[in-house]
Order: structure tokens, then C-alpha cells, then sequence
């Protein structure tokens, strides 16, 4: 059975009159005919860049925006005309830190119990709480906690009612290495135990060891979907990376990604490799650490959005 389902899903916003991407009077399409299926108990990664629409289709999903046009479910039900069985079966971890300062923990997660109608949670709240990392802060106010433990109080919220679907929207965004090991080992497991989940995430390497398959998003469009996997040995070239202590010239920098001191360049053979080397040493530099690699999913990922260039979508007419 489909767990999720996007079909020609559009959603156009009016366009600020100073806006370079549309006329006076226009509308922005933040999604434009996306069309999805998740099949239950995939474990989904949902990538793009920053203004690519995964929050939109987030929000869409969820019922707090309304789609323009299209049709999106869950488990069959309409999140328009059959909301209320879709927010049952939807359990959603927003970005935002957004939480109640009244109530401890443990009193916000019954209250959460309560808007589903569930009584006698308190046995599925302590397994929450323990498996979050959270059993010490039960009597805590929201206040007193870091933005790590509020991180994870907004998991065990979306988590109370158990929802068969699972939607993390950047879980992990700035919280330490101990809260995404905790986090991850425990979806992993609600995924093996079938619950269905989807995740949007910019630390590719988590969407590379967790889905099974991905869809990658630009500018409100679907430009990539295949499983993991294929799109790994889609990747075409190895990569040849290494650090200096010095700039590259313009000629090399423009066919390198760099970060700081490390350097990589797409190579698809051991001629292209040398080449490359060759060329830093003609430059004068000393390249340290040299090492070759396997394409990874950052690299699959920034090839597609450097094939799929384009402006924004706009149109001439209000929706």
C-alpha cells in the first residue's frame, strides 16, 4: 500500500511587487506538478537545496498548507477531505523549536496523547522517554532545556500516538553527535518495525547510510528519484582528493569543489587523475594527503543541481 502519495501537486504563492522573478501581479510556485509515491515501510530521503519546496510538500502533507492544486494522501486518506484519519496516521518533526513553557515533559506528552484521544499512554511515553535520551528530563519545564533536549522532545510528540508515518524535517540541524546517534538508532528501529518514514536532511551522508531510496528537489521540481544505490553507481567518475596550503589557480579552482583546504576533482581514470596532479605541480603547489575515493551521494547531488540549472518558476497570473 502507498504510504504517501503526491499526484500533479502545484502550490503558487502571489509574488512581492519588487520581486525580480515574475511580473507585478504574478505568483511563485514553490511546488510545481510534483508527483510521488512512498511505498509503507520505505525508509525516504526528501534533498534540495535551501528554497527547494521540501518544506512546503512538508507542510502540504501535514495540512498546514493548502496545495494549489493536486492531491496528496496518506495511507489513502485525502489530507483535505479525509484530514482527520490522515493526521492520525502522520506523526511530524518540524524544524522549528516550538514548544509550550508551561509544562514539563512528561505533562507535554500526555497533553499530546490526549489530542488523538489515546488514555494509558504512560507505559509508550517512558519507552519514548528512555529511548530519547529523555528519562532524566520528564519533570523538566521546556525552558530549562537545551536545544538538543528540545530537539528530542519534539520527536517523542510526533512519536506519542505511534503514526505509521514518520516525517522528520531536518531532525538533526545543529544538535550534537550524541543526539543523531540516539535519534537515528532509534527510528532505524521503528523503520524495521514498519513504520514508513521521510526524511529531509542537508548531512547527505545520514540520507546516504538510512534511505532506501531518494527523490532530490530544485526550484519546486523533482529532478531525481531512484533508489540509493543506483543513484551512487549512476555516478560516473571517481574523486581524487587531496588538502593544500595554498589557492589553486582560477583554471583548476573552476573545475574543483573545495572546502577550506581540501580539494576534490571529479576523475573518471588514472590519465585524469595524474593530469590533475600534474597540474598542481606546474602551479608551484604541494598537494598533501592524496587520496582516491568512490563518488558519494554529496557528489551525486551536486551533479544533478549543477545539470538542472534554472531560474525560479514564476507565471504572469494569480492562482
Amino acid at each position: 500500500m502507498t504510504a504517501i502519495s503526491f499526484q500533479s501537486v502545484s502550490k503558487a504563492y502571489p509574488s512581492p511587487k519588487s520581486s525580480k522573478t515574475s511580473a507585478v501581479g504574478g505568483t511563485f510556485l514553490a511546488l510545481d506538478g510534483v508527483s510521488l509515491d512512498i511505498q509503507e515501510g520505505e525508509f525516504f530521503g526528501l534533498l534540495g537545496p535551501n528554497g527547494a519546496g521540501k518544506t512546503t510538500m512538508i507542510s502540504v502533507l501535514a495540512g498546514l498548507t493548502r496545495a494549489t492544486s493536486g492531491r496528496v494522501s496518506v495511507l489513502g486518506h485525502d489530507v483535505q477531505s479525509d484530514f482527520a484519519a490522515a493526521r492520525r496516521a502522520l506523526g511530524v518533526v518540524p524544524q522549528e523549536l516550538v514548544f509550550d513553557p508551561f509544562f514539563n515533559v512528561r505533562e507535554l506528552l500526555r497533553i499530546q496523547s490526549g489530542y488523538f484521544g489515546i488514555k494509558n499512554n504512560a507505559a509508550w511515553i517512558d519507552e519514548l522517554l528512555e529511548s530519547l535520551g529523555l528519562t532524566d528530563k520528564a519533570n523538566a519545564n521546556m525552558r530549562q532545556l537545551s536545544g538538543g533536549m528540545k530537539r528530542r522532545v519534539l520527536v517523542a510528540q510526533a512519536l506519542v500516538h505511534k503514526p505509521p508515518v514518520i516525517v522528520l524535517d531536518e531532525p538533526t540541524a545543529g544538535v550534537d553527535v550524541e543526539l543523531r546517534q540516539t535519534l537515528w538508532q532509534f527510528i532505524a528501529k521503528l523503520n524495521r518495525e514498519g513504520h514508513t518514514v521521510l526524511l529531509t536532511t542537508h548531512y547527505l551522508e545520514e540520507a546516504e547510510a538510512l534511505c532506501g531510496r531518494i527523490a532530490m528537489l530544485k526550484t519546486g521540481r523533482i529532478v531525481a528519484l531512484d533508489k540509493t544505490s543506483d543513484l551512487l553507481k549512476a555516478a560516473s567518475s571517481n574523486v581524487l582528493r587531496f588538502k593544500l596550503d595554498a589557492e589553486l589557480p582560477k583554471a583548476l579552482a573552476d573545475k574543483a569543489r573545495i572546502t577550506g583546504r581540501i580539494v576534490q576533482f571529479p576523475a573518471n581514470d588514472a590519465l585524469e587523475i595524474e593530469r590533475y596532479l600534474a597540474a598542481v605541480r606546474e602551479a608551484g603547489l604541494v598537494a598533501h594527503d592524496i587520496e582516491i575515493r568512490k563518488a558519494d551521494l554529496e557528489d551525486v547531488f551536486l551533479d544533478v543541481m549543477a545539470q538542472n540549472k534554472g531560474s525560479v518558476h514564476a507565471t504572469g497570473a494569480s492562482a
